[in-house]
């Protein structure tokens, strides 16, 4: 890996750069996750900085249940967004479309849509459990990225530890881990 790959792996792991869309959200988690983003919960500290341009942001965070109205608008976003590019599906109705699931105006959850990295189920999700999955999802960036560079041996050292109670994260399989 030359040394500009390594720069950008780098940055993408210390400092990335997020954006949130609501794909039809009541707007409790949307609360949650601009609390995150304040100085009280300081999500700030993790080297997150929000974004307002998918062309600039690594991460997608989506609240709410896609519906039929939004879908196309969300892949047009995840398609704007430079590689690597990871997805986060906060709130109950993001996971699995919630409430609404089965609706005439809903697709279901995010991942009907676009591919997601984790999940962090609730109603509405707590600032400190989004944190969480943040810093579960950079440190399964790190884990992989290491193990690219030859770094770490894949396998169980190179996995990130379990996320939080209310944070899943998928493997590189899909399969998916629940914490404890």
């Amino acid at each position: 890996m030359d040394l500009i790959k390594k720069a950008i792996a780098w940055g993408s792991r210390k400092s990335p750069w997020v954006i949130h869309f609501n794909a039809g959200a009541c707007n409790g988690c949307d609360i949650e996750v601009v609390d995150a983003l304040t100085p009280r919960f300081d999500l700030e500290r993790a080297g997150v900085i929000k974004q307002g341009s998918p062309r600039h942001a690594d991460v997608l965070i989506v609240t709410g249940a896609v519906t039929l109205q939004v879908r196309d608008r969300l892949v047009q976003i995840y398609e704007q967004m430079p590689s690597p590019k990871f997805v986060i599906a906060v709130g109950a109705c993001a996971c699995s479309g919630g409430i609404f699931n089965g609706c005439y105006c809903v697709s279901g959850g995010v991942n009907t849509v676009i591919p997601v990295d984790a999940y962090v189920p609730g109603c509405a999700v707590r600032p400190e459990t989004l944190i969480a999955a943040v810093t579960k999802l950079l440190d399964k960036v790190e884990a992989q990225t290491a193990a690219a560079d030859g770094q770490l041996p894949p396998g169980p050292e190179a996995e990130p530890t379990p996320a939080p109670a209310a944070a899943a994260i998928t493997d590189q399989d899909g399969g998916e881990r629940h914490g404890k």
